[in-house]
């Protein structure tokens, strides 16, 4: 390991917008060598969670809805947003039962992975929740519209492997978790 990290020096930085889903900062700031860059763009969100969720039959518990990012319809695993002061097991297990109605089973963690190191400031935590069932019906949100799907291993893995999921912050627990079976 390097003991020289490298970090670049703010200058200066100004929040460009702050809203519930959106806030953005420009830094203006120095890296080791002297070079300055007064526009590097800095995306804050809170941390996130999702979630592979297994049926005791070993089902895996699928979403599937819109994106308006992509203007794009897939499958997806459960995700959604810690809130201020909540442990993301936590988050996850809320999750988990807001969108699918699912709950109970083992949970672990399974990697933590961040969407980009670049620009954004938050965690991705994934957690896979073993023997889960239904307990309760769908509490949604208004702005969501998500069915639910229980789909083998092997159609989950066709789905990956045909690039039918997306969401990298999705796949990548996705293919970590097969290729941890193999």
């Amino acid at each position: 390991m390097m003991d020289d990290e490298k970090k670049w020096e703010v200058l200066h930085s100004e929040y460009l917008i702050r809203r519930p889903w959106l806030t953005a900062r420009r830094d203006h700031v120095r890296l080791p060598n002297g070079v300055e860059n007064p526009e590097y763009y800095v995306l804050e969100y809170p941390d996130w969670v999702n979630v592979i969720a297994l049926t005791r039959d070993g089902h895996f518990l699928m979403e599937r809805q819109y994106r308006h990012g992509l203007r794009y319809t897939g499958y997806e695993i459960c995700a959604g947003v810690c809130e201020p002061g909540e442990e993301p097991i936590d988050a996850a297990r809320r999750e988990l039962y807001e969108e699918t109605g699912y709950g109970g089973g083992q949970w672990t963690h399974h990697m933590t992975i961040s969407a980009n190191t670049s620009t954004m400031t938050n965690l991705c935590h994934c957690f896979i929740a073993t023997d889960v069932e239904p307990i309760s019906t769908q509490h949604l949100e208004e702005t969501e519209d998500i069915s639910i799907h229980l789909l083998t291993a092997d159609e989950v893995f066709d789905l990956l492997r045909k690039d039918q999921i997306r969401q990298a912050l999705m796949a990548a627990p996705l293919w970590k978790y097969f290729a941890e079976r193999k």
